[in-house]
């Protein structure tokens, strides 16, 4: 056990790597793609986005219940690898000569593809992690920190290669994709016929009944309210940042440079932030990252230069690591473990996709009309009210709560009907 556990920790770590290596050569600079290279306006630009995340609500829902039905078995990251290889010949050969042929029909093809590959595929590929890593008793967190050194190490020089040529960061993803069956082949993870067996008899109602509880609609307020207005912040950013530089092509360079500073430091952020998000427990976790989150949208609307802005560029890397730990731990203790993946995909992600699909057209079009700085503000104005309500709203978890290690069905029931126990408990005491 303590074999595999030390070959699955090394082997996830560098399945993590590479994936996140390839969606920085994709997406880190697809703004700047979409604006400088395809010439499209900042609505249209929105519009893409929205369609993108369009997509991704439709692989979400798809892999949250396929994850739980397969439980430990590699299907869904092996689905997720062979899209990744096809990033380069989709990004050149179909995606840009449709979407300037047809903006609606290119849209729609990236939706698709982004959708399934990076965007949702990412949560998918998380979501996995984190239950293998609780059987075998490592921290999702200690291994996703190898995603964001994958993310920094090609964000570092994705600048300079783009302005080379973006086809050779498109490719660079492809290559990565190359890597990741071959890896996720060498995971040992062994098989357990209790555990199996239960995730075969998971019926579709059974997921759906999540949509019946209040608690999982608390957890959907922070996440459809504060968290998706951020990452509409976020989405043009890299050309809102490039903007402040005087040449387009020291701007693209610029970004590089800081967005690998940032998630190094995010990293290293990943190692940290279980040990504060086990002090002040995960419903605090998640208010704290949400806050950093509203501090950074109107810090970069206040940004008069590169200085300040890098300023509220560096703030990602304290406010993700504890975002991401306190949103597993928030799941482990608040929802039976045969669900995890399903509330994860779809509460996590399937409301990030919803909340971008209607905002980022919404957002784009004020990018044009209002300026990024205005835009800014009116965004950190909505975030900081749906902060005081997820603060109000959400259910509370207890400091020092660590999710038990999965050993089987049986196991994950127990941990299950524990958690519940001290649900009750604390919300008793508070």
């Amino acid at each position: 056990m303590l074999a595999n556990r030390q070959r699955n920790y090394a082997v996830l770590s560098a399945f993590l790597f590479a994936f996140f290596f390839a969606q920085a050569m994709a997406m880190s600079l697809l703004s700047i793609w979409l604006t400088r290279s395809l010439h499209l306006n900042g609505a249209q630009a929105g519009t893409v986005f929205a369609v993108n995340s369009i997509g991704a609500m439709l692989a979400q829902p798809a892999y949250g219940f396929l994850s739980d039905r397969m439980g430990f078995r590699k299907v869904v990251p092996v689905v997720i690898a062979s899209l990744v290889i096809l990033a380069g010949p989709f990004f050149l050969y179909v995606y840009a000569p449709l979407l300037r042929w047809s903006l609606p029909l290119g849209a729609a093809a990236g939706g698709i593809y982004l959708g399934f590959t990076f965007m949702a595929g990412s949560y998918a590929l998380e979501s996995y992690v984190d239950r293998v890593g609780r059987r075998y008793g490592f921290e999702y967190s200690r291994t996703r920190l190898w995603g964001s050194i994958g993310f920094a190490t090609a964000a570092a020089f994705s600048g300079r290669l783009y302005n080379l040529d973006p086809a050779i960061n498109f490719f660079l993803a492809s290559l990565a994709g190359l890597a990741l069956i071959p890896l996720i082949r060498l995971a040992r993870i062994e098989p357990d016929e209790a555990a199996q067996q239960a995730a075969d008899q998971l019926k579709l109602r059974d997921t759906l009944a999540l949509f019946g509880q209040a608690r999982f609609w608390r957890f959907m307020i922070l996440i459809l309210g504060v968290t998706n207005l951020y990452l509409v912040y976020d989405q043009q950013f890299p050309f809102y940042f490039s903007s402040l530089f005087p040449t387009p092509e020291e701007g693209n360079a610029m970004f590089g440079y800081l967005n690998a500073a940032q998630i190094f430091v995010e990293a290293g952020g990943m190692f940290l932030a279980p040990l504060i998000v086990r002090r002040i427990g995960a419903t605090r976790g998640l208010l704290l990252a949400a806050m950093i989150m509203i501090v950074r949208i109107a810090g970069s609307g206040f940004a008069i230069g590169p200085v300040t802005i890098s300023m509220c560029k560096m703030a990602h890397a304290v406010e993700l690591p504890i975002l991401a730990v306190s949103i597993f731990r928030y799941i482990a203790y608040h929802f039976e473990s045969r669900f995890a993946s399903t509330v994860y995909m779809v509460g996590v992600s399937f409301g990030h996709s919803l909340g971008l699909a209607i905002l980022s057209p919404l957002a784009g079009t004020g990018y044009d009309l209002f300026g990024f700085q205005h835009t800014y503000f009116l965004i950190a104005g909505f975030a900081l009210f749906f902060w005081i309500w997820s603060a109000i709203s959400l259910a509370p978890t207890p400091p020092e709560y660590t999710p038990a290690p999965l050993k089987g069905e049986q196991a994950s029931d127990t941990v299950a009907i524990a958690s519940a126990s001290d649900v009750r408990r604390y919300e008793d005491a508070h």
